[in-house]
């Protein structure tokens, strides 16, 4: 998908198909909860990380027992519709090394029900008003998790019924999803396994296969919700749709993802009331946009700072040191130090190329 989109953009990908399907061939699947030595000391075991589908917390057992290591990755300390909250049980565990995406003592996120309680609302706003709803949408986990949301509130009568339309690789990121039921949250398993209810085959969802077809929601002007990648409107179908979603006020475009500086997806957020943007034959075409615009907060596959702390706090056994990554550098300094405050557990910020005895 990502060399799809660098060609769309002319841009040169840093890497090319066979490069993918070469390291592929290498790659090795492990399930959640089996050990496997990956070295003569070193032996890891995989646990749900609650990010997106297969996501893991890797715990490294060292030496004969000299040293237990969990290395969170990206990690989501809460439950959703589609996936149960990170492990936090583990046999030993000396050291943590934990991500801080959202490291900062104010980053705090809706909860799950609230913000599925704000999604419903601007949805049913826009549809009552005759309007389409376009939600730009990563094609893995945040699309999925939208998805099943529209079902479950169409189904109970909370959400306006309305065709939902779904394009780039969506389709096939829920087919996976669909294929590995054990991954996912309870609830759902229980209604894909057991039940004739599979939400990813709901009657509300239609996947549009062909560039051809990409009319159909279009073409009149009923209500409908069209799910489409990429989700920062850096490229993919999605442009299509937002080119005749725009001009129209009765229309909204609604994210749930986060939108980086510099992307269409920040501009149009920012308030942008025109947009230029190559259409067909490479010519530069101007997007005015009447619609509204909106982002929700709280469909992160990151745990937030309350999530994080309390993640560290669960941690059973108790943690030794705890070493934090993966986000910005105030955000990661703040973390580590509010995590020292709290816990009374050493926690550091490690420096580019700093090394680190465990």
């Amino acid at each position: 998908d990502a060399i799809k989109v660098a060609a769309a953009q002319g841009r040169t990908p840093i890497y090319s198909e066979r490069d993918v399907k070469q390291i592929m061939k290498q790659a090795i699947t492990l399930p959640y909860g089996t050990v496997t030595d990956i070295s003569p000391d070193i032996k890891l075991v995989l646990a749900n990380a609650g990010h997106i589908l297969g996501s893991a917390l890797c715990h490294f057992h060292i030496g004969n027992g000299d040293h237990n290591f969990v290395y969170s990755g990206d990690i989501k300390f809460g439950k959703s519709i589609l996936f149960e909250a990170a492990s936090w049980n583990f046999p030993r565990v000396e050291t943590l090394l934990i991500e801080s995406t959202y490291g900062a003592k104010e980053d705090i996120q809706p909860t799950r029900q609230e913000v599925e309680s704000a999604f419903i609302n601007a949805v049913n706003n826009t549809l009552a008003d005759g309007g389409k709803v376009l939600i730009p949408i990563p094609a893995v986990g945040r699309a999925q998790e939208i998805m099943m949301v529209i079902d479950h509130y169409m189904k109970s009568g909370e959400m306006v019924e309305a065709p939902v339309f779904t394009e780039g690789m969506i389709s096939e990121a829920s087919a996976i999803h669909e294929a590995y039921p054990e991954y996912l949250a309870r609830e759902l398993k229980q209604k894909i396994l057991e039940t004739d209810d599979n939400p990813f085959d709901s009657e509300y969802f239609t996947n549009i296969e062909h560039a051809d077809t990409r009319e159909e929601p279009m073409r009149d002007n009923s209500p409908c919700i069209i799910l489409a990648t990429s989700g920062m409107l850096e490229g993919g179908p999605v442009l299509e749709y937002f080119k005749n979603i725009a001009p129209d006020k009765k229309n909204k475009v609604l994210f749930v993802s986060y939108q980086v500086n510099g992307t269409m997806g920040r501009r149009v957020l920012d308030g942008s009331k025109q947009v230029t943007m190559l259409g067909k034959e490479g010519k530069v075409e101007v997007v005015t946009i009447n619609c509204s615009v909106e982002k929700l907060d709280g469909f992160s596959g990151h745990s937030d700072y309350n999530q994080l702390m309390s993640f560290v706090q669960r941690l059973r056994p108790k943690l030794r040191r705890v070493l934090v990554n993966h986000g910005e550098r105030r955000k990661s300094e703040n973390l580590a130090m509010n995590i020292r405050r709290m816990f009374r557990v050493p926690a550091h910020y490690p420096q580019v190329q700093e090394a680190i005895k465990l």
